[in-house]
């Protein structure tokens, strides 16, 4: 076998006259399947642009590739390194990891340097392209999350709704007593989920009250349309409105079309039902935390 201990150093490659030999030999080796790293002990050559420049043009044979690389992905990668882009680019453009682009394209030679206006918008793609993998990765996890619930049988919906109501509704204090449910809120899905607890209870639709409590800035006949529709309760079950007034040194951020205000519901003669549910939550708390139930007067 020749000697092909041609030692080479991080000179530029037009130093030594016998370049194109040197390539021809690190062709061949290519070509009898030999890695990039196989190549470069072989014939000594320590300098990655020389090795590139030596190699160019010839593909990687296919036990270097990674096992778990997929191929399509792997090929376009390569497509738009042979256009220029740089890793940032690709990477926004394929959605890979920049060491996998590496991995896929450290053959090729490098692209020559973007302007000012092109790294702009490669880092718009870029971000844009993080943004919409942390929506999908969002949406993935709360549509697990939800139908892992299944169905809720009655004690179920009970205690959530007890705990519901403890966080958002109001409560009965020693030195104010209130002994009736009132419970607010913004959220249709929580008002709705309220609504269905009530019904568990055997509350019937004649003992509510609804009030809209909603800015003076935003649409009040249409938020109580809204309310209505969602709680299948006419006109007579709902008091006047009460209408915040705007201080116009705050910024609100509950604005726009989707602001509907909040909607605020009353039980009437809900002593008892108030009582028990207060009863509940401590029970609930109780049970938590294996101690006796918290006294109350």
């Amino acid at each position: 076998m020749p000697d092909e201990r041609v030692r080479m150093t991080s000179a530029t490659p037009g130093k030594y006259a016998d370049f194109e030999g040197l390539r021809q030999r690190a062709i061949a080796l290519r070509r009898e399947g030999l890695s990039r790293r196989q190549i470069r002990d072989r014939l000594f050559v320590d300098n990655n642009d020389l090795l590139n420049r030596l190699l160019n043009g010839e593909p990687a044979p296919e036990w270097t590739k990674r096992p778990n690389a997929k191929d399509d992905l792997r090929d376009r990668a390569r497509e738009l390194r042979a256009q220029g882009m740089t890793y940032d680019g690709i990477q926004a453009e394929l959605g890979c990891s920049k060491s996998s682009i590496s991995l896929w394209v450290r053959d090729m030679p490098k692209p020559a340097p973007r302007t000012r206006e092109e790294a702009s918008a490669i880092a718009r793609r870029g971000w844009e392209a993080t943004l919409l993998r942390r929506e999908e990765e969002r949406r993935a996890t709360k549509e697990g999350a939800a139908s892992g619930i299944g169905s809720l049988s009655d004690r179920e919906l009970f205690l959530a709704g007890v705990v519901l109501y403890w966080a958002e509704g109001a409560k009965d204090k020693p030195w104010d007593r209130r002994e009736s449910l009132k419970f607010i809120n913004s959220d249709p899905n929580v008002i709705g989920f309220y609504l269905k607890w009530l019904e568990l209870q055997g509350v019937a639709a004649e003992r509510l009250r609804l009030c809209v409590n909603i800015h003076e800035s935003a649409d009040v006949e249409d938020a109580t349309r809204f309310w209505a529709e969602l709680t299948g309760l006419g006109p007579a079950s709902f008091n006047k409105p009460v209408i915040k007034r705007h201080n116009p040194k705050t910024r609100r951020k509950n604005t726009g079309e989707s602001y509907r205000g909040c909607l605020a519901i009353y039980v009437r003669d809900s002593v008892d039902l108030y009582r028990r549910m207060e009863g509940a939550w401590y029970g609930i708390v109780g049970a938590a935390l294996s101690t006796a139930e918290p006294k109350r007067t």
